[in-house]
């Protein structure tokens, strides 16, 4: 998990307080805020007069389509700004958008941040750019991620449609049926442990991202945001789904206290001490690159559903490419974006491991056909299809939601190393969020 530093904080709570004022950045109904009708012959003029434009971005496949598109629109520069990723990232895009000074002409952003920028108007509506015409392309989650009524404020540049990674070796060795559901889980997680008390079915010290999105998978709607009105209620009934399920892996120590991408966890994967890893669809280049002595012991699966017979999926991470409000050249910054997340871009991107946002590309038989060695030739990417076709496109992040992540360990995660009830933590976690978007001038409930 990302970590958000005090720094990002006081960003955060800038941009907050800008959502509810009367000035916040890119607010008029002028050409800067991208209201105007924008035409494919003015992007083409804009092409042929060429210029520069930065972007801000962590992506590594986006270093061949910069030179991709330079070379097809030679007049055109592109300055691409990558060492930054995570909180130094939103820091330097907060900071510079609460400046009015430095702000990026494209800017990377993770789809859970989306609504922080979108709300304090600090990025442009692309539907004028053409952009609404284009929802058809992508899966609905990544869709939904990006859009808010008849405004689009980017493009996704990938999703993550989750699947169940599972240590075919060690599901073998026991003789442990992978889990369809997740009470089956469960019972593969008591089985496995009980075989060889080093096994646990997964890590899990208190993952934000991973508990939205079960959340999400199993039906849960606890945010509700419209404009500066927010609603967040952790005691629906799929939120009980999902902690009455969890609350018996954590108690029965099923669940290694284990933290994401640290040495111990890259260690449990390889060495059959972890036994599953529910994620998403970007995690094969990782594991090839991280896990490579335990090459053809892993598959995926579809996620466990939580009831029986049930196809809902969930996404965990992906982005999307954004126009901010205050950049400059933003017909030539548009042209990119469309050519990086909707044209010819997709292809190279996911020739380097991408995992797409588009439909055409999962449902391409390439794509679907393709074999992961690592999987022992598993054609993979049909599961991850599937799982992006089955994700319920009604799920809202809150517009603070990198600060909500950013306090998770302190209240949540209390279920996992005291006696705190993980129902108990997730109420904590409620109050809190509704205590801190009060502080900045939402009105919560």
């Amino acid at each position: 998990m990302r970590r958000t530093t005090s720094r990002l904080m006081r960003g955060l709570a800038v941009l907050s307080v800008l959502a509810l004022g009367t000035t916040a950045c890119g607010g008029s109904d002028d050409d800067s805020s991208g209201s105007k009708p924008v035409s494919a012959g003015d992007i083409q003029a804009a092409l042929k007069k060429g210029g520069s434009i930065k972007v801000w971005a962590w992506e590594p496949t986006l270093k061949t389509v910069a030179a991709d598109f330079q070379k097809k629109y030679p007049k055109v520069k592109i300055n691409l700004v990558g060492e930054r990723s995570g909180d130094k990232h939103y820091t330097a895009l907060s900071n510079a958008i609460s400046a009015e000074k430095g702000v990026p002409d494209i800017a990377q952003v993770e789809y859970f941040a989306m609504s922080q920028y979108s709300l304090t108007k600090g990025l442009s509506d692309l539907a004028p750019f053409g952009a609404d015409k284009l929802k058809a392309k992508y899966t609905p989650g990544p869709w939904n991620a990006v859009s808010e009524g008849d405004k689009v404020y980017g493009l996704p540049m990938d999703s993550g449609p989750m699947a169940l990674y599972y240590n075919k070796k060690i599901f073998d060795k026991y003789k442990v049926a992978v889990p369809t559901t997740w009470d089956e889980y469960v019972d593969a997680a008591r089985k496995l442990h009980k075989a060889d008390p080093k096994v646990f079915i997964a890590a899990d010290a208190g993952d934000a991202g991973l508990t939205t999105s079960l959340l999400w998978q199993a039906g849960s709607r606890p945010y509700k945001v419209d404009g500066t009105k927010v609603k967040i209620d952790f005691n629906d009934a799929g939120a009980k789904k999902y902690t009455a399920t969890w609350q018996k892996l954590i108690d029965e120590k099923l669940v290694a206290p284990i933290n994401g991408w640290t040495d111990d966890w890259y260690k449990g994967l390889g060495d059959g001490t972890l036994a599953t890893l529910p994620s998403g669809a970007w995690m094969p280049a990782n594991f090839e690159t991280g896990v490579k002595n335990a090459s053809g012991d892993w598959r995926a699966a579809p996620m466990p559903a939580w009831t029986k017979g049930d196809k809902a999926s969930t996404e965990n991470g992906g982005s999307a490419l954004t126009v901010p409000a205050l950049g400059k050249n933003k017909e030539l910054a548009y042209a990119f974006v469309e050519y990086a997340n909707s044209g010819a871009g997709v292809q190279s991107r996911i020739k380097e491991g991408a995992f797409p946002a588009t439909t055409a590309e999962l449902k391409d038989d390439a794509f679907l056909n393709k074999e992961f060695a690592y999987f022992g030739g598993q054609k993979a990417n049909e599961i991850f299809a599937e799982s992006a076709a089955n994700v319920a496109s009604d799920w809202s992040y809150l517009p603070f939601q990198q600060y909500a992540n950013s306090i998770f360990n302190d209240t949540v995660g209390k279920a996992y190393v005291g006696n705190t009830k993980l129902s108990d933590g997730l109420k904590s976690w409620q109050d809190a969020s509704v205590k801190y978007g009060e502080e900045q001038g939402f009105t919560v409930e």
